[in-house]
């Protein structure tokens, strides 16, 4: 089993940063891959990003290319998703999710994402306007 634990959610106004925190504990040496979601209580989830846990493969959704990086630090177990150039319509709950066998690439796909093996309980980003 592995549990992910997100942190870093708050507010912030247009155009300004957060930098979101998921750390991983268990067995995470099974772990593939990990990336975010989020979702509004309007709109369905929607990947974000995606990073595989061992190897250098990155897939990111077009809305936050070239304004969102995700990163991992292996020795912390902790995954990161830096967001600049925040907008309003960031807002959401930004979830965590994990998988023993799923690629990056997978997690873009809604009938995989309801696959993955982990996931977290999510942090709340508001992004003033």
């Amino acid at each position: 089993q592995v549990q992910l634990v997100e942190s870093g959610g708050g507010l912030v106004q247009a155009g300004g940063s957060l930098r979101l925190s998921c750390a991983a504990s268990g067995r995470t040496s099974s772990l593939r891959s990990i990336g975010w979601f989020r979702q509004t209580p309007v709109q369905e989830r929607e990947f974000v990003a995606a990073i595989g846990w061992s190897d250098t493969a990155i897939n990111y959704a077009d809305s936050v290319l070239g304004r969102f990086t995700i990163s991992r630090d292996n020795a912390r177990n902790t995954v990161y998703l830096q967001m600049n150039s925040l907008k309003p319509e960031d807002t959401a709950v930004y979830y965590c999710a994990a998988d023993r066998s799923a690629g990056p690439t997978l997690y873009a796909s809604s009938s995989s994402q309801d696959r993955l093996d982990y996931w977290g309980r999510g942090t709340q980003v508001t992004v003033s306007s």
